[in-house]
């Protein structure tokens, strides 16, 4: 792993695999670029995979306040200009990572060859602000502790805990989160609305919902995909997290629809 400091923060990273082509993987929110493991040895054999911490998780610069979809989406470019990776790379993302891989396709067209967009995270409804800031706020003045068993009750339920390990090391890395800024990105949502930009995006699309996710379920996230021209939608039997609980058929999915699309 290494780090970089950019114009106003500091992330982690790791840049694996050789080839002509690059994919960036964008994790979850509460993840770090550790939620890729169980998929990164299928995806990075005949390419570069970059995979990083965002603002706020992991090992990356922590946030105060309220993030900014844009400047984490401008994180993505900036970090491929300093690594020296030119051209158009692929893109995937889960959650709120997917939503700055979608923000990141629609913003940065110009370097964008193909999207992965796994339950991705684009607004919260006008109904859930309310309950979602006061969240923010308690998860704030609290720990990551105090909230585990309801997050991740939602999202890593026990019928979704395919394998043990898994899950275990998945709650210990996300109870090591920082709760200021896991609260910060909570508030993001809030204000938050990437919908319209779906009908605008004009690279190869791969859309990807887990079919036992209550948060973003295939109900919501099949419609989404048919606002976007030509994309492919797929159905994965796993909950929110899906590169870790269903990790075989995420890559083997994954490197279809790239190799589909030449990359």
């Amino acid at each position: 792993m290494q780090w970089m400091e950019l114009a106003d923060t500091a992330l982690r990273y790791e840049l694996s695999g050789s080839g002509a082509t690059t994919l960036v993987l964008v994790h979850e929110m509460g993840g770090t670029l550790d939620s890729w493991d169980h998929v990164l040895p299928a995806l990075n054999q005949g390419r570069r995979v970059l995979r990083y911490d965002t603002r706020g998780a992991g090992q990356s610069e922590k946030l105060r306040g309220t993030a900014d979809i844009t400047a984490m989406t401008d994180d993505v470019r900036a970090l491929l200009d300093a690594l020296g990776i030119g051209g158009k790379v692929a893109i995937a993302g889960c959650a709120v990572g997917g939503a700055i891989a979608l923000n990141f396709a629609h913003r940065h067209a110009d370097r964008t060859a193909a999207l992965v967009a796994m339950g991705p995270a684009l607004s919260i409804p006008p109904e859930r602000h309310a309950a979602a800031a006061a969240a923010a706020d308690r998860l704030a003045a609290g720990t990551m502790r105090d909230v585990v068993e309801a997050s991740l009750g939602a999202s890593y339920p026990a019928h979704v805990r395919f394998n043990a390990a898994h899950y275990q090391e998945f709650r210990a890395r996300w109870l090591a989160n920082d709760p200021h800024s896991y609260a910060a990105i909570n508030r993001m949502l809030i204000g938050m609305d990437l919908n319209p930009l779906c009908p605008d995006l004009r690279c190869p699309v791969l859309v990807m919902a887990g079919a036992h996710d209550p948060l973003r379920p295939p109900s919501l996230i099949e419609p989404l995909s048919r606002t976007i021209p030509g994309a492919r939608f797929v159905q994965v039997e796993a909950g929110h997290f899906m590169a870790v609980q269903a990790p075989a058929f995420v890559a083997a999915t994954i490197n279809d629809f790239l190799r589909s699309v030449g990359i």
